[in-house]
């Protein structure tokens, strides 16, 4: 299969007569009748990649000639609603056609990534061995094709997301999720965020080269930026090589990496209360600015549909017992109590939630109360003091300086990009 790069001109954003006639050419591709795919998009957390219209797109061409399932990467989150596979992907698609992906009991061990290759990657700091876990469905020789869309963008744990983690977290089991994952945040998130090649996305290229090579598997990859309100897709990369990943990675660190001239004194980030429901997903705001904001720094998160702390109750549970008590204190914990060693997942998501003392973090969230927000070491504020206070209608990203004369730096959506000094 050859692969499809299709970058926009004059930075405007690949069109929509342009995507389909790039989606029509990579199924032009495959050497076969389709009789039955399998498609895997982003879940509603990443409704800003251009999935979801790929998706309905490739449904649309698919959906007479073949049986068409669609299976979102939910990783540990909570399943779509209904109206979230709507507003997503468009309202077209039969509500039948979507499957659950459940990363606790879906699973199927395919191989296992040796503890010696871990401890070579890791430079010692782990040496067990990873077990690759995928759903069922994608070792299923029923389906013709599997085609895996989703965003290249800076994240936290692979450096940067998509590709292969799509298929190895996104559906993936709780062994890979939670060694992957305290992997990263054992490295180091500054060592990892906007790079390719980190521990864990070697963990995963193993995986892939060794585990998925029967497997009729075709990636999809955006790059895509927010400019007030608009979805621009700058970037499509459709085949199955690693050098397309790396075309999508090379676009994302010039569109999606935010360079700030000093460090930022007072951040103020906006979670939309549609895609942000609880600290695991809103913590974006600490992780992806935190390169960004100096020390002694505030970072406010302004937060009106962040009711919860995990995606599912036992993570929820465990954010709650233990709070977001900085790296090194995580690690003691991890090494003192079982249940944190049994989720490790948890435990390097109140790694990544920390500033380690670094520069203060205030939730203004509009479902949680000031005793659960400071229960987990944060601070805490009303939120409609701060939308008072911080006006998201009125600020534009970047620097702002107001009314009395305080300077800040406003970020609309934590989830496309990453923040750094140079």
């Amino acid at each position: 299969m050859d692969n499809i790069i299709l970058k926009d001109k004059n930075d405007e954003g690949i069109n929509e007569k342009e995507l389909r006639a790039a989606l029509e050419k990579s199924l032009s591709q495959c050497k076969k009748d389709l009789r039955k795919v399998l498609l895997i998009p982003p879940d509603f957390t990443r409704m800003h990649s251009g999935a979801g219209k790929i998706t309905a797109i490739y449904y649309d061409l698919l959906k007479d000639g073949c049986r068409v399932d669609i299976m979102p990467a939910l990783g540990t989150h909570e399943p779509m609603k209904p109206s979230e596979i709507d507003e997503f992907f468009g309202g077209g698609i039969p509500k039948e056609n979507f499957i659950v992906h459940n990363w606790r009991t879906d699973v199927v061990k395919i191989g296992q990534v040796p503890g010696s290759y871990v401890k070579e990657i890791s430079e010692g700091l782990i040496s067990d061995p990873i077990d690759v876990e995928v759903n069922k469905r994608i070792v299923d020789k029923s389906y013709d094709l599997i085609i895996s869309i989703g965003q290249v963008v800076p994240h936290e744990v692979v450096g940067m997301a998509n590709y292969s983690k799509n298929i190895f977290v996104g559906c993936g089991g709780s062994h890979m999720i939670n060694q992957s994952h305290m992997l990263g945040a054992f490295y180091g998130l500054e060592r990892i965020m906007g790079r390719d090649y980190s521990p864990v996305r070697k963990v995963f290229d193993y995986a892939e080269e060794n585990f998925l090579k029967g497997v009729p598997l075709m990636y999809v990859l955006t790059v895509t930026t927010q400019a007030e309100g608009k979805i621009s897709i700058h970037g499509l990369f459709a085949g199955r090589s690693r050098k397309l990943f790396e075309e999508a990675v090379k676009l994302s660190q010039e569109k999606n990496i935010i360079y700030v001239e000093k460090p930022i004194k007072k951040a103020v980030v906006y979670l939309d209360e549609k895609e942000f429901k609880s600290t695991w997903l809103g913590n974006k705001a600490v992780y992806r600015t935190r390169m960004a904001i100096g020390n002694g720094g505030e970072l406010v998160i302004i937060a009106p549909g962040v009711s919860k702390f995990g995606e599912d109750e036992r993570n929820d549970e465990l954010i709650r017992k233990y709070g977001y008590v900085g790296r090194e204190k995580v690690l003691e914990l991890t090494k003192q109590n079982e249940d944190l060693r049994n989720n490790l997942s948890a435990a390097a998501h109140l790694i990544h939630g920390s500033s380690d003392g670094r520069f203060s973090i205030t939730y203004a969230p509009g479902k949680l109360t000031r005793e659960e927000v400071e229960g987990v070491n944060f601070k805490y504020a009303p939120l409609d003091e701060t939308v008072k206070r911080y006006n998201p209608k009125l600020l534009k990203d970047g620097w702002n300086t107001l009314a009395e004369g305080e300077e800040i730096y406003y970020i609309s959506n934590p989830a496309l990009g990453l923040w750094a000094r140079r």
